[in-house]
């Protein structure tokens, strides 16, 4: 399978340079700051709405019994845990709809 590279924060702050007519850390500070405030909301429970794009949801994952895959007969609590879900929203589904399919399967 061919994975596509990762995007970057610095290729957000890159792109939106590009587009704007402000100084390159002043962006890195708006990016920052955005990424900044919505880490502060998911951290304190709330979740993080993005209109058109999705919603970032706190779950509570409950707790379970694993098993540690070099020990398997030991059973191991994992512990009840907060958890980030992301949804995405109703123009993101769209786009993803349009994704070739084979060319992300390719190897």
């Amino acid at each position: 399978m061919v994975r596509m590279p990762n995007l970057t924060k610095r290729e957000i702050v890159l792109e939106i340079y590009r587009k704007a007519a402000f100084p390159q850390k002043q962006i890195v500070d708006t990016v920052q700051q955005t990424l900044d405030i919505v880490q502060r909301a998911l951290a304190n429970g709330r979740n993080v709405e993005l209109r058109n794009f999705g919603v970032l949801e706190v779950q509570v994952r409950k707790q379970r019994i694993g098993r540690n895959p070099n020990k398997p007969k030991a059973e191991v609590v994992i512990p009840q845990r907060a958890v980030v879900k992301f949804k995405s929203g109703k123009i993101l589904k769209q786009q993803l709809k349009k994704i070739d399919l084979a060319k992300l399967l390719q190897t």
